[in-house]
């Protein structure tokens, strides 16, 4: 069956409130602070990358649910503008659209509020088979905040591999800590790249191998959580910031430096790092200059506020790795 979209996401979408930054702690007690920008913007890990693979030429469709109220439209209207195809975006009707309000920091650090809404009841009748047998690749993220469509995920991404697809997972955060110790691996094991950054895969690798008391091991490097991870059956992408990303894939281990950038905010730059890693692996591209570009994705989506204003085309990406020495 021909190939009919570039990428399938799956995933999480809602309206992200950006407030900062916020160079001292939250106050309570009825107190104001002030910021010096603030900004209502598409978020969600799966409708950011969605659209930075669209920004990059990639035909993508997009599978998931919202509310039938204002921010499950306004979801569904940045998801057209920007090139999505949300022709599987299901309109719940009882569960509001979720809710993300993220306070950034000065130092590029932030926090993050989210009220989940129809992520509790996504799942994988909100996947069509259709969509699932007709794209070259398929994402998923946010797999801790989806519980029924995590579930399905080795189902649904077995179905896409049978039909040609590859693969790919986001995790993103965990909020229990939990990092769901051997319910995971059945996903793992029909994914072709897992993309968490370095903090995710530190605590990925660790709550997959408990020390002696049986509690998650601490003392591993970064290297060693993405060979412990590959192992387990992916290609292992991890993104750490501004000392650039690596890859590894159970028996080499690439690695790609960061590319200077003075961000404005970092919210969704790892988005749009997936969306550049993915775009330029179905180009072809070697893996380590799939790497180099997906860094330079992720830098270049901070010149601006928000997780989708400023990713780059793939000719900006480019020129970026130009201007660093580095040539596709």
């Amino acid at each position: 069956m021909p190939h009919t979209f570039d990428l399938l996401v799956i995933g999480d979408a809602n309206p992200d409130i950006v407030l900062g930054p916020l160079d001292a702690p939250l106050a309570f007690g009825q107190r104001e602070q002030l910021v010096d920008t603030g900004l209502l913007t598409l978020g969600g890990s799966a409708a950011i990358m969605a659209c930075g693979a669209a920004r990059l030429g990639l035909e993508v469709a997009f599978a998931g649910r919202v509310g039938n109220d204002e921010a499950g439209r306004f979801i569904r209207t940045a998801l057209d503008a920007r090139g999505v195809n949300t022709d599987a975006l299901r309109v719940d009707p009882a569960l509001p659209t979720p809710l993300t309000v993220v306070v950034t920091r000065g130092d590029g650090d932030r926090t993050i509020l989210t009220s989940p809404g129809t992520l509790s009841a996504t799942g994988p009748d909100d996947v069509p088979e259709a969509l699932l047998t007709s794209s070259r690749h398929v994402h998923a993220a946010a797999y801790f905040l989806l519980p029924k469509l995590a579930g399905a995920l080795p189902e649904l991404l077995a179905t896409a591999r049978a039909h040609g697809a590859t693969t790919s997972l986001d995790t993103n955060d965990d909020p229990s800590g939990t990092w769901a110790p051997g319910r995971i691996d059945a996903t793992l094991a029909v994914t072709d790249f897992l993309l968490p950054n370095a903090r995710e895969a530190l605590a990925l690798a660790a709550a997959a191998a408990p020390d002696a008391t049986g509690s998650p091991a601490t003392a591993i490097t970064l290297e060693a959580a993405a060979g412990a991870l590959a192992a387990r059956g992916p290609r292992v992408v991890v993104k750490n910031g501004a000392d650039g990303a690596l890859v590894h894939d159970g028996r080499t281990l690439l690695r790609t430096p960061g590319i200077p950038a003075r961000p404005r905010d970092t919210v969704g730059a790892g988005d749009s790092f997936d969306a550049g890693f993915i775009a330029a692996f179905l180009r072809g591209l070697p893996t380590a200059e799939a790497l180099a570009f997906a860094a330079a994705c992720g830098a270049l989506s901070t010149r601006a506020h928000g997780g989708t204003t400023a990713q780059p085309t793939w000719d900006e990406a480019g020129t970026a790795l130009a201007r660093d020495g580095k040539n596709l």
